[in-house]
Parts: structure tokens; C-alpha cells; sequence
């Protein structure tokens, strides 16, 4: 099995490619006819639809990993636990997954920039919903001490009323980042062009 295409983006940080890779791989080797379960990057795959925030597909794969694999891979279970809490709306302990874990190297970098996307996402979340939040709040959601969480809503413009432990919310620029990606397109024209045919 040439996993050369994964352990590159992974090198590269591309991380947002790594579900769609393995998707791709998982197809391309069980059309074959291949037993791929005990040596596949499962932790790998599923923190990488995790990043995608496409949970729905991690809940399937997950459906489908062998509970032999389940039993022997804590990590793979590790990355199935943010992935739990990503569903359940359980904000707070996600991060909680995340830093409950000694991840191994391969995923490390994966799971410290999921983590940074993870908080980013949260304070968006949280400048969206909120005009006031107070500070242990606050630092619930961003999976902080207070004080860092502090530190970052203040950095961010936000204003901090030290007597009350509140935090006024700045309202920031909705910006929209649409990213057309050619290859899903393409994969997408093929699709509706062999439902067609």
C-alpha cells in the first residue's frame, strides 16, 4: 500500500487534503481486493475529517473501523473521542480531548493545528453569539486558563470589566474565504456525468 501521497501532505502540512486522500486510498485499495485493516492510518483518517469538520464522515468511518483496531489503537480511539464530543456540541471538552492524550508523532502536528483552527473557530463562535460572556466562560469554550483566555480576547479587542470577571464582545468583520477547489469539481463533473450515462 503506497501511502506516499498522505505522508506528504502530512510533511506539508497540507492537513485540510488528508481526508480526502485517505477516502480516495480506502476506495482505490478495497476495489482491489486488498485487507488493508490492520496496517490502515485510521487515527490518521479520522482526525483528518475532523479537521475537515466534516463529522458526519468520521462517524461513519469510525461505524466502520474493526473493533479488533478499537482495542488495540488507543489513538484511533483518542481521535474518536474529539470527534464524540465535536457532535455532541460539548464545546468545553474537546479541547479536553485533545490535551488528554500523548499523541504520537505521526499526528501530532495534525492534532496541535486542528487545536489552533479549533480555538480560532470558537472565538468566532463566541463573537457571534454574545455581546457579554463572562471570563471562566469564555475561557471554557477557547480551552484556556482565564488567564490566557484574557490575554487572547484582549488581543482580539475585546474589553475586560476586572471587578465583575466580564468580557464586553467586539463585533468583528465577517469575512468569507471561498476556496474553489478544482479537483472536487472535477471529481464532481465525472460523478453527475456517470449518473448521466
Amino acid at each position: 500500500m503506497d501511502f506516499g501521497d498522505l505522508k506528504e501532505a502530512l510533511a506539508s502540512q497540507s492537513y485540510g487534503q488528508i481526508a480526502d486522500i485517505c477516502d480516495h486510498l480506502m476506495l482505490q485499495v478495497a476495489a482491489e481486493g486488498v485487507a488493508f485493516q490492520e496496517e490502515w492510518p485510521y487515527a490518521i483518517h479520522l482526525l483528518g475529517h475532523i479537521y475537515a469538520d466534516d463529522i458526519n464522515s468520521a462517524r461513519f468511518l469510525w461505524k466502520s473501523i474493526p473493533s479488533s483496531i478499537k482495542e488495540s489503537q488507543p489513538e484511533v480511539v483518542a481521535a474518536w473521542k474529539i470527534g464524540q464530543h465535536l457532535w455532541t456540541r460539548d464545546y468545553a471538552a474537546v479541547h479536553e480531548a485533545i490535551c488528554g492524550f500523548d499523541w504520537s508523532q505521526e499526528v501530532r502536528g495534525l492534532v496541535a493545528s486542528f487545536a489552533e483552527q479549533y480555538t480560532k473557530r470558537m472565538f468566532r463562535l463566541l463573537s457571534s453569539a454574545y455581546s457579554t460572556i463572562s471570563l471562566q466562560d469564555a475561557a471554557l469554550f477557547l480551552g484556556m486558563s482565564e488567564d490566557d483566555a484574557a490575554n487572547y480576547v484582549l488581543q482580539q479587542g475585546w474589553d475586560f470589566d476586572p471587578t465583575s470577571r466580564m468580557l464586553t464582545v467586539k463585533q468583528q468583520q465577517a469575512v468569507t474565504d471561498q476556496k474553489l477547489d478544482p479537483s472536487k469539481l472535477q471529481r464532481l463533473t465525472e460523478y453527475v456525468f456517470q449518473l448521466e450515462h
